[in-house]
């Protein structure tokens, strides 16, 4: 089910640009609206609350927000996958390789292995999906640690591009609660009609 609120601030404050980028950085992802992120963080609540969620799990830094709106109505930690290994990351790690499709990059993602373990109940998070290869490089990460992928949350789905399509073929419940099905500089977004 998608999210009238979410889909009203996309039309308004949303920047369609060249290269099917879509900025939502006044609101979502550089400048952040706490009240629609808390209506976000309830929605993926309502989505995924019979779960049994135990970790929320996202990538840095975009992630971070949305996950914690999230845990906070779960009551469980977030654990963020970092994209480069820094001295306060010490011991074993599962690493996984991700490619951005917004910014053109490919990256290790890591997560320590005292943060995801085997029996965890994992729920990821995320702002977009594009080609869906963050949650590709997440699940692999939760599949190395022995824990059980409950389900994947994403805010806005790209739905032009196959990476929903693709998570969803591989049996991951997946939950976008704007998918847009195409968006143009000059006549704006245009959203999936509910099934």
């Amino acid at each position: 089910m998608q999210m009238k609120l979410l889909q009203d601030r996309i039309r308004r404050d949303g920047q369609v640009e060249p290269g099917n980028i879509l900025k939502v950085d006044s609101f979502l992802n550089h400048q952040i609206d706490i009240e629609l992120m808390d209506e976000i963080g309830k929605e993926f609540y309502r989505q995924f609350k019979d779960r049994g969620v135990t970790k929320i799990l996202t990538i840095e830094a975009s992630g971070i927000a949305i996950a914690t709106a999230a845990a906070h109505c779960f009551r469980c930690p977030i654990v963020f996958a970092k994209k480069t290994k820094t001295l306060n990351i010490a011991g074993d790690v599962y690493t996984s390789r991700v490619d951005s499709f917004t910014h053109k990059t490919t990256n290790d993602i890591i997560v320590s292995k005292r943060f995801l373990l085997p029996g965890d109940r994992v729920l990821i998070i995320d702002d977009f999906l594009a080609n869906g290869k963050a949650i590709f490089g997440l699940s692999d990460l939760v599949h190395q640690a022995g824990a059980e992928l409950v389900g994947a949350g994403v805010v806005i789905e790209k739905g032009f591009q196959d990476g929903g399509k693709k998570i969803r073929e591989m049996g991951i419940d997946l939950h976008s609660l704007a998918i847009v099905d195409a968006m143009d500089p000059v006549t704006g977004v245009v959203f999936r009609p509910e099934d």
